[in-house]
Formats: C-alpha cells, structure tokens, sequence
C-alpha cells in the first residue's frame, strides 16, 4: 500500500501480477482414487491473471475491458486486496471503494437498513459517517418499503441498488465497478453512470468493467484490454473498442441502450 494521494500521483502499480486458480475434477475421496486408478487427471491449475503490468495515474478513468472469463474480476479483485497476486505486486494508492460482487457483504437475515450500517462497516465508514450519508444512501437505493425487509428476499436488483448506494457515498480515492450494472432497470443503470461521471469529475481515479462500447467513451480517457489473464492491449478508448471487437457503428453513445451492462468473468 502507498501513501495518501496527491494530484498526478501514482494510483495503482500493477508489476507482474499472477493469480493462478485449480480446477478440481472430482470432488469426493472416492472419486479421485477410480480417476487415479484410471490416469485420468484430478485437477488442471490455470492462470487467471498473468504477468500482467500497468500503472495508473490518480485521476484516470480506466474501461477493462475484455471476453468473459478473461481476468477482469479477479483482476479487480487484486486492486482491491481480496486477493493476493501468486507473484508479482500489486500496489494502491488511498482508500478504495467500489462494488466488485453483487451482494457481497450483506448479511441476509438483516434488513437492508441494518445492511447499509454493515456494508458500510465493510467498505472502511465509521458509524457516524454512514448515519451523516444514510439519508442519501437510501435515497438512491429506492427500495421503499422493502428497506426494512431482510436482504435475503432482495433480488439481484434489489442486491446491486443497495450495493451501489452505499459503495457510492464511500470517500475513496479509488473506485472499482464491476457488476454495478448487471442487474436493474434501465433508469437505474442511468443513475449509476451519471454517479461514476461525478465520481470521475471530481479528480477519483476509476475503473470501470464494461462490455458497452458507448458507456466506456462517456466515461474513461483510457482502456485495459485482457485475453486469457494476459495485457493484450493498454491505450487509446476508440483503439481497445476496436481491439475486442465491441465497436457498434450504429450505436448512440448519447443514449445508452437497454442492453448495456457490465460483465462479471473470473
């Protein structure tokens, strides 16, 4: 972890950055000793991540970009600290903020007004700053009555609005979104966006997951593109478009289309 920001600092240091995962193929003691008996294989180890390299400066909006399953989340996952890289470093710059997993840090038999003072918790908001924001939060999570209803009988939309909301109103100096969108109407996927474009404007460095060629030119200044955990492409928005083959020319970068979300991969 480095120090606290300052202006045209160094946000993120990604240095060789390797996260390899195991595939098991049989799952009960039984099972593995026939498959060994018969040579067939137990496991197989992939790389999620590999030798990735880049750095970002404080203030960059980033689109990561790339095919399901091609490292973005584990990625993201790295630059959060969830996760720690096999080999290779990978080094932050202030407080991080963000919301990588629908759900994630939720406790579903507690109601979503006892889970808003809980993520929070989570996401590193002492109790007085989330009662100052909590009227905000729950302004913008628009759940109404089922604020007071266990998170366990929330759907998946109702998961990532609550999410949103609180990750949002977090005082970061990093924010990661990855399956923000996923989920939800298409007037709550707007407010999200217009939220990251606040986020961005404000001088926050961002990174933002997207499969939606109009959503990443609105709202990063550069793209990251992986292919099988590996760099395959770091540069210019329009070129990393080009580069994964998500580029529309029919699509209305003014508009978003009901079909534009982030992507959840490995």
């Amino acid at each position: 972890m480095m120090a606290g920001p300052t202006p045209g600092s160094e946000s993120i240091v990604v240095e060789n950055a390797t996260k390899t995962f195991t595939l098991r193929y049989h799952r009960t003691f039984k099972q593995m000793t026939v498959a060994a008996l018969r040579r067939q294989a137990i496991s197989d180890s992939f790389k999620a991540v590999d030798d990735v390299s880049f750095t970002i400066q404080q203030g960059e909006s980033i689109g990561l970009m790339g095919l399901n399953g091609s490292g973005k989340s584990t990625l993201l996952k790295l630059i959060n600290g969830i996760m720690r890289p096999d080999s290779g470093r990978v080094l932050t710059r202030g407080r991080i903020s963000g919301l990588i997993a629908t759900g994630a840090g939720f406790h579903p038999q507690l109601t979503g007004r006892e889970n808003v003072y809980l993520n929070a918790a989570v996401l590193g908001m002492s109790e007085a700053e989330t009662r100052r924001k909590f009227d905000d939060i729950v302004e913008f999570a628009d759940l109404g009555k089922f604020l007071d209803s266990p998170v366990g009988h929330y759907s998946s939309g109702m998961f990532a609005r609550l999410g949103f909301a609180v990750a949002i109103h977090v005082d970061s100096d990093i924010f990661l979104a990855d399956e923000v969108l996923a989920v939800g109407d298409k007037p709550f996927k707007q407010k999200c966006l217009e939220k990251m474009q606040e986020i961005r404007d404000g001088g926050r460095t961002l990174v933002y997951v997207s499969h939606a060629a109009g959503s990443v030119r609105k709202m990063c200044d550069r793209v990251i593109v992986l292919e099988q955990g590996r760099l395959a492409f770091d540069g210019d928005v329009n070129e990393g478009i080009k580069f994964v083959k998500y580029d529309d020319d029919n699509e209305n970068v003014e508009e978003l289309s009901a079909d534009e979300e982030l992507g959840a991969d490995i």
